[in-house]
């Protein structure tokens, strides 16, 4: 009926016909775009309605004061040759060095500040690590003392590797501890965990920071991953950026002071505001971290049009500002 019905109307007028044929060829595959979840391709939206359909997330800081920073020499580190370690403390630290530390003890730690049994000095670390270590030694670090300290196995220690399994031991971990019980009420990191791997026989892989953990008060567990930045914007800031498992850490320059980002704003602008290098606009101050990937590419104004990052292609779940605009008398967060 329908093939009559067409062939009649062809006869009558053919321009008719193929006009009539095109618009239902175009809403029924509307309809099966529309039935299997798939939106107009992108190409046919207009730069507004892309903009406005979709919006990334977008987190907020709070300033956290973190008096713990350490820096690796991986050039120089071996089991034989020590590992030279440059503290960065706020106040006088304990330095507390683990060989050998095993892999389920150091989470089971980890743990246990979670669930309560706040980890706070030495000894309670090494309580909750119940002796799953090879070696351990102690130093004392002054307050803003940033010379390299060097720390070695004795000749007769018997931890000269991590074993033969890469999971069963990790061959260093670093506790920094607040030396002075009246300064754990002015921070609210009190513990910096940093697990560090050797190049030795069996891994020949190079020496690096593995892991670094920050632990609060609260009872907190927060996981520092390093930023993705460009080397212009690097060396201007001066400034390591660190992502904080739920929360992100960006060190400040002479104080080292840490901001992890949460449902809160940050009040400070900082010096590379003056800085032009976003990879898109080439015109603004990179001050967008898109997540999860963790590159540091885009201003303010470009991250609203990106739902991929410009550098590795990878989807944007959310992104923060690394400075929050000024909030003046009378304006709301």
């Amino acid at each position: 009926m329908a093939e009559g019905f067409i062939i009649m109307l062809y006869e009558y007028s053919p321009e008719l016909c193929i006009f009539i044929v095109s618009i239902c060829f175009v809403i029924s595959i509307a309809a099966v775009l529309s039935w299997f979840g798939f939106g107009i391709p992108g190409i046919l939206q207009s730069f507004e309605d892309s903009e406005s359909s979709l919006q990334i997330p977008e987190r907020r800081m709070m300033r956290v004061k973190n008096p713990f920073a350490l820096e690796l020499n991986s050039t120089t580190s071996s089991y034989s040759g020590g590992v030279r370690l440059r503290p960065h403390c706020l106040e006088n630290c304990v330095l507390t060095c683990y060989w050998g530390c095993a892999v389920h003890g150091l989470q089971k730690a980890l743990w246990d500040h979670e669930q309560g049994i706040l980890i706070t000095t030495p000894l309670q670390f090494e309580q909750a690590l119940r002796g799953s270590y090879q070696h351990r030694s102690t130093l004392f670090i002054e307050k803003r003392e940033h010379a390299e300290i060097l720390c070695q196995l004795p000749g007769d220690s018997s931890a000269q590797d991590a074993g033969s399994l890469s999971t069963a031991r990790y061959p260093f971990v670093a506790l920094l501890t607040l030396e002075q019980p009246d300064k754990r009420e002015l921070y609210e990191i009190v513990a910096s965990v940093s697990v560090i791997h050797i190049s030795h026989e069996n891994f020949r892989l190079p020496s690096r920071l593995l892991y670094q953990y920050l632990l609060t008060v609260q009872g907190h567990v927060y996981d520092l991953k390093q930023l993705f930045m460009s080397a212009n914007h690097r060396s201007r800031a001066e400034d390591s950026d660190l992502f904080c498992k739920g929360k992100e850490q960006k060190q400040e320059g002479d104080e080292r002071a840490t901001t992890a980002t949460a449902a809160s704003s940050s009040e400070e602008e900082g010096s590379v505001r003056g800085d032009r290098d976003c990879v898109v606009c080439q015109n603004a101050p990179v001050n967008q971290v898109l997540l999860p990937c963790r590159h540091t590419c885009l201003c303010d104004s470009c991250v609203e049009r990106f739902h991929q990052c410009p550098v590795c292609r990878a989807n944007v779940w959310e992104s923060f500002a690394l400075y929050q605009k000024t909030l003046h008398y009378g304006d709301r967060a």
